[in-house]
Parts: structure tokens; sequence; C-alpha cells
């Protein structure tokens, strides 16, 4: 009997079964009806070339669905201010847990969102000022930079016994804005002289901003206001008559008979082109806003965004203000020291969390440092940091290219925060290009074997070792190491950088040799932006292209943000004898049903919104009437369904020969975008392929020196040969190329290295190696080398 009990007790229980994730049937994007089973409480990376359907697997399909089961078990009315997810194409999933997706979207570019804000770490630190600072100024609200002090007076009527009785209240509010620029650290001011020119009547022409010249409606409102003599010079108006020109009110008035409204001419620039996004603006305007405005530390606050009461209020001589100023690991310190036992656990949360910002490699950052300028990688980890300590376990924790913008030293440390993760009962899943970080994986999940339409399948899951002799393209160039070139370019030149002191850059002098590839590097935090992005001098010739995201619509595609689309427009309209506007979905030729945008979409509410291919044009955006049109033997929506490298050959020769088109097609290719579709909405497109979507839209620009900052970001081991092509190419046909990097094969391919550091924050800022690259290797004197050695002997 006795062992009849044990044999039914040594059984595996039934919630025990449930160990792997089943994928089957996914076709969210690319993907081909792919079927996969992922084990749970494992690290699993998926990797592929750049556009093979990672993203659309882990996030579009596992992760979004998760995420739309939880925010089904709330009730309606919460899920009516939840953003709405609809179910992926997948025909069956089961076994998820919850998902938290740490990704490398850029944290929002409000002004007024710092690191403290977005990280809870600024809340902790104004309750402690609130409790403990002298002296005592009000609650946690008068520590906040987004909260104004305001009072106000006045009569209520309230109701007591049946009769209405009138009394007097008051009431203040004591918050911690700087009244002087509304808690944004930074002021900005109109360059007069930009708008006007003085010397010149209105009649003249004396404004200056454009769209207000020619004698267009905008000078007329001016010149017929009444205001003022349009024939006399500005330098000699009254103060009333400036005050007008500049300052007015809006008041209606008749000109030419037709009813108006005269506003000043500062209101009038400032509501037409400073609120909008300078991304959006047309190029003359654009380059008109940054001549015209100037932004200045706010003189009141001293940029502290703080104001004066929320400044004297101090804790050991130390006010809230100089606390975010502090470089996080010497303010974590600093609160170490702090012993009050009357706040003992806010203290403990507060050190945890500084404690966790610098053992996730942030410590260089501090709390003030504005949100919007974290980099990708800098915004995911600082995400991160409310997971560490979390106490969650069989969750699903999926990350983008955690790597990104890290240093091989600080890749090691990354390694180890995503292994202990796993190792409380998580299961982890990484998309991710880096050999380091698939060598530690349980699982790898391999997606290609091309990418777009050539991808979407899964060509290889198992163990790292099983990889290395799989034969993928991924198996293929695991091992790849490059080596150091034998000869290196010669400068034509140099780009001198004299006493750079941006961030946290210590009084740098360099010489940037032009002429050659140029690669700088070091640890996360070291200067390397700051230098690069933020001491070379204007007027240089510099064509930047940087990682800020690219904003588009499911309108943009590569066509429209390249330029490619006007020169195919213009050919299509001189081919056929109509106008070019004919040939766009978001003007004439637009489809009447769906207003160009191919789909309809249909809100429900709380529930997920339903896009339907439109009918009237079976999703191809243009009216009947336009498809009549053909260039070369193709209609508009042909051509914009053609991948890259078909639409280049189409475009090269007979009836449909098109050099402006053909030069942009070229460039495309060159950055390995040939698979991508030119018609395909931007939206759909991952974070590697939006970056060469940028790189090739400035080969174009007229400048000698290109700087890029990481151009490896999510690209394949494959790719990244591909890239050093490119950079070779564009070195040797005259320009110099600067390029901030981590990637040990783009250092290893350089003809000269600027290494920063030591450390990051106030420990790095200084130039410690300046060389070739096997200067760096034979010195082993730095982070840098040890790492360069390693890979190269590797």
């Amino acid at each position: 009997m006795a062992r009849e009990t044990e044999t039914t007790t040594s059984a595996p229980h039934v919630a025990d079964s449930h160990g792997l994730i089943r994928v089957h049937g996914a076709r969210e994007n690319n993907l081909k009806d792919v079927s996969i089973e992922i084990p749970k409480r494992r690290l699993t990376v998926f990797t592929g070339v750049s556009g093979s359907g990672k993203s659309s697997l882990v996030f579009d399909t596992i992760a979004a669905e998760s995420q739309r089961l939880i925010n089904e078990t709330y009730p309606a009315f919460v899920q009516g201010f939840m953003p709405n997810l609809a179910r992926p194409e997948v025909d069956v999933l089961e076994g998820l847990t919850t998902a938290i997706i740490v990704d490398q979207q850029r944290m929002g570019g409000d002004p007024r969102s710092t690191v403290g804000t977005a990280t809870d770490a600024n809340a902790l630190l104004r309750i402690l000022f609130s409790r403990l600072g002298k002296p005592h100024i009000g609650s946690p609200k008068a520590f906040s930079f987004n909260i104004a002090s305001i009072s106000g007076a006045g009569a209520v009527t309230v109701e007591r016994a049946g009769q209405k009785v009138k009394e007097r209240r008051s009431f203040s509010i004591t918050g911690g804005m700087c009244p002087r620029c509304e808690g944004r650290g930074a002021v900005t001011d109109l360059d007069l002289a930009q708008l006007y020119d003085e010397t010149l009547s209105l009649n003249e022409g004396a404004i200056t901003v454009p769209g207000y010249k020619g004698g267009g409606w905008n000078s007329r409102l001016y010149i017929e206001s009444g205001f003022f003599d349009p024939d006399k010079p500005v330098s000699k108006f009254t103060k009333k008559e400036l005050q007008d020109f500049l300052y007015r009110e809006p008041t209606r008035m008749k000109i030419a008979g037709i009813n108006m409204t005269y506003e000043g001419l500062i209101p009038r620039i400032q509501k037409s082109m400073l609120s909008k996004d300078k991304e959006s603006m047309q190029p003359h305007i654009r380059e008109f806003v940054e001549r015209a405005v100037t932004f200045a530390t706010c003189p009141d606050c001293d940029g502290t965004r703080l104001s004066e009461g929320a400044r004297s209020s101090k804790i050991d001589g130390i006010s809230i203000a100089d606390a975010c100023a502090m470089q996080i690991s010497d303010l974590a310190a600093w609160v170490r020291g702090v012993d009050e036992p009357s706040v003992a656990p806010l203290l403990d949360t507060l050190r945890h969390t500084l404690e966790s910002f610098v053992e996730i490699g942030l410590g260089y950052l501090s709390l003030d440092r504005p949100a919007g300028t974290l980099s990708g990688g800098e915004a995911q980890r600082t995400k991160m940091i409310r997971h560490l300590g979390s106490s969650l376990t069989d969750v699903t924790y999926v990350f983008d290219e955690p790597t990104t913008g890290l240093h091989p030293h600080d890749i090691q440390r990354m390694n180890g925060l995503l292994l202990r993760l796993r190792d409380k009962g998580n299961t982890v899943l990484v998309v991710e290009h880096k050999p380091e970080v698939i060598a530690i994986a349980d699982h790898v999940v391999d997606l290609g074997p091309g990418a777009g339409a050539g991808g979407g399948t899964v060509c290889f899951q198992g163990t790292v070792e099983a990889l290395r002799t799989g034969g993928t393209i991924t198996g293929r160039h695991f091992d790849d190491r490059a080596a150091l070139k034998d000869t290196v370019r010669k400068p034509t030149g140099t780009l001198e950088i004299r006493g750079a002191s941006t961030h946290n850059l210590q009084g740098v002098d360099v010489d940037i040799p032009l002429g050659v590839l140029a690669v700088v590097t070091g640890v996360a935090g070291s200067g390397k932006s700051s230098l690069v992005h933020g001491s070379i001098p204007a007027g240089a010739g510099v064509v930047s292209v940087d990682q800020g995201a690219i904003r588009g619509s499911r309108r943009s595609n590569p066509a429209t943000y390249t330029g490619l689309l006007d020169p195919i427009r213009k050919a299509f309209a001189k081919q056929n004898g109509v106008k070019p506007t004919l040939f766009s979905s978001n003007s004439e030729g637009a489809c009447p049903t769906c207003n160009g945008a191919g789909v309809i979409y249909t809100d429900l509410a709380m529930m997920a919104g339903v896009a339907t291919t439109c009918e009237e044009c079976d999703g191809k955006r243009f009216e009947a009437s336009v498809l009549d049109y053909h260039l070369g033997g193709r209609d508009i929506s042909e051509v914009l369904a053609m991948p890259v490298t078909e639409a280049e050959e189409f475009f090269a020769v007979g009836e449909a020969h098109t050099p402006a088109a053909h030069r942009i097609l070229q460039r495309l290719k060159d950055v390995g975008l040939g698979y991508l579709t030119i018609g395909q909405p931007l939206t759909t497109l991952s974070g590697g392929e939006r970056q060469r979507l940028k790189l090739a839209t400035h080969m174009a620009d007229k400048g000698g020196v290109y700087v890029l900052d990481e151009p490896t970001a999510g690209l394949h081991l494959a790719d990244v040969e591909q890239l050093l092509g490119l950079l070779d190419r564009l070195v040797d046909s005259g320009k110099s190329v600067v390029v901030v990097e981590h990637h040990q094969a783009v250092m290893a391919h350089a003809d000269w290295i600027i290494d920063l550091g030591p450390g990051a924050g106030h420990d790095g800022g200084r130039i410690v190696f300046e060389g070739t690259p096997a200067d760096l290797v034979a010195a082993r004197s730095t982070l840098t080398a040890e790492h360069l050695a390693q890979y190269i002997g590797g």
C-alpha cells in the first residue's frame, strides 16, 4: 500500500506540464505560418538578419497577445482608456504569461520629463525634502517643478439647513515650479534681427520671415493695417507703433474688402511656425526657425526648473536641485549618509532605486537629465530599473536588443542582469544580434533566411552549440572575426576640436583626421556623443546621422520619406500628359472611399478597432481612373509594390528611365535595404531599417564629413560586413567618415581610433588613446584595447 502511495506522489503534477509557450500559424507582417514552441523559465534569444521577422514574432505576436488578454480582464469602462490592441494574425497561442515589454522606444521628448520623473526617483526625493528639509516650505508639491504656486479667494454658496448661505473662502497651493521658465529650465527668445530689417520700410520688404515677402496676404496684412506708415523705416517707429507691429493682440479688420484678423508679428510666428514639429517643416522654414530662435538657460532658476523656495530648503547643506544635478553614483553615496529613522522605509526605497541605476551601468546620469536626450539603449536600461528588484516571478520579460549603445565591457554586466531575471523563475525573450548575448542563451531561434518577403520562417531552433553547425546565416557568421587592416589610409587634413566641455568632457583637445574612417569609442557615458555631436565646429560641412527616431504615420513610406515619390510622379505625369498630383495617394489621385489609406478603419470603442481592405480600390490606395495611366507597362500602385532592387532596375533603362529616382534607389540598395517595398508603411519598419533609411537619405546631402552614430544598431552579423563596404566606398569617394561605435568589427576596420574614458560620467570625458587599431591592441592600455585584442584573438 505504501509503495502505491509513493508511486502516486512521484508522478508530476498536471500544473507542471505547462512548460512551453506554443505558437501555431503566426502570420503577422512577413511571418509565413510560423509554428514554434518556446521553453518557459529559460533565456531564449531570437536572431536573424534585419527584417527577418524577429520583432513580428516576439513583440507583435507573443507580447501583443499577452497584453491584449490582460487588458480584457479590466472592466469595459477602464478598457475605454487603454490602447486598443487587435488580436495578432495567429491560429493558436498557448501557455502565455504576463509580458513585461522593455523596448527601445525613446522616452517622450516632453521638456518636463527627466530621468528622475520617469523612474519615480524624483517623487521619493520630494517626500524626503518635504519631511527633512530646513526651512520647511510645504508638502512634496512644493518641490515639484511641474506644479505652479497658485492662490485665490472668493465667495462660495453652501446649503445649510435648507438655506443657501454665502461664505468667503480662500486657498493656496505652494508648487516648486520656477515662474519665469514654467519648469522647463530654459527660456526661448526670438532674434528680432532675423524677423525684419529695421533699415527698410514695410513697402520695401522689411519683414524677412519666409512667406511674408513678395506682396502676399501675410505682408499686405501689415502694410494695409493702418497702425503705422508703411513707407517709414521700422527703426523710426514710435514705441506704440513697434508694440502694435510686434505684439498687438488679435484685432478684426477689413483689408481689400475681406475680413481678416491682425495680430502682432511675434505671436503670429509663434503660432504658425514655432508650435510645429521641426521635423515636419519644409527645409527653408526649418532653417529660418533654427536661425531665429535662441534657447538660453533660465536666469532666475539657473536651469534647475525650481522656484527660489524649493532651492532654499536643504538637508545637510544640499538642496533638491543640488541632489538632482549630482551624478547618480554620487547621489546614492549621499543618500546612504542620511541617517533618519523617521523616514527609514523611504530612504531604503530611494537607496535601492539609485543603486539599481549604478548596477545597470547608468550611474553616470543625473536625475535632472531630460528624458528625451537619452539614447535608445539608455532609455531601455532606464525602463529596466523598476524590474530589477521586483518580487514578481513567472513573468515573461521581452527585450529588444538590450545591448544597443553598450561597450563590450558593459555587455557582460547586461548578460548578468538577464540571467538574474531568468534565475528568479521568469521567461526571458531577447531579440539580439550580438554573439556575446547569443552565447548565454538556453535556447536560440533563428529567423530568415532573408529579409522582408524573403524571411518570416524559422530556420533553426536549439542550443548555441547546434547553431554553430546549423548552416544558417547566423550560424555561419557566428564566429566571424574582422581582422586588422594591413595598411591604413593617410589623413588628408584634420578637423580641430579645442577645449570641448559639453556635458562631462573635460576641456578636450583633439584632431579628428579627415579623408579616413575614424572611429570614436569608449564605455557608455564616456562622452563620445558629446564630443562628436556637441563639439564639432559649425560650418565644417558635417552631415550628421544620429539615432533620433524617424517620425512617420501609416501614410508615410520609404518613397515619401526619401523624396523618391517626386521624380516617380513627375515621370508618370510627363508620360501621360496629366498632373503629378494625380499620382499621390494623399492628394488628388486618392481613392475617395478610403481617402488613400488602402484600408478602412472602424473604431469599436474599447474593443480593438477593425481595419478592412477598401473594396473600392482593393487596397491599392488610388482612384480607378489613375490606374489607367502607365509607365513602362506598370501603373503607380504596381510601382509602389516593387522591392527596391526591382524598382532600381525598372527606373534604370527603357521608357521608365528616371535618373533622379534611380539615384535614390541605388542609395537604398547600398545601405542594405534592397528587400524593402518602396510603398511599405514606415510604421512596419524595424529600428535598424529606419536608421539605415535615414542614412540613405543623408547620403545625398552635400558635405565632406559624415558623422554616424552607431550605424550597426539593429544589424545582423552578416549585414555588418555590407556596412563596412559602404563606409569604405564613402571614404574612397573623397568623404571623411567619423563613426561613434562599440562594435569591434568596425573598430578593427578603422584607420584611426579615438578612445574616450577611462570611465563614465565624471570618471570619463578624457581622451585615453589616439592612434591606429594596431597600436591600440599593442598598447592594451584601455578597456577598449582589452576587448578588441580579445575579439581579434578569438
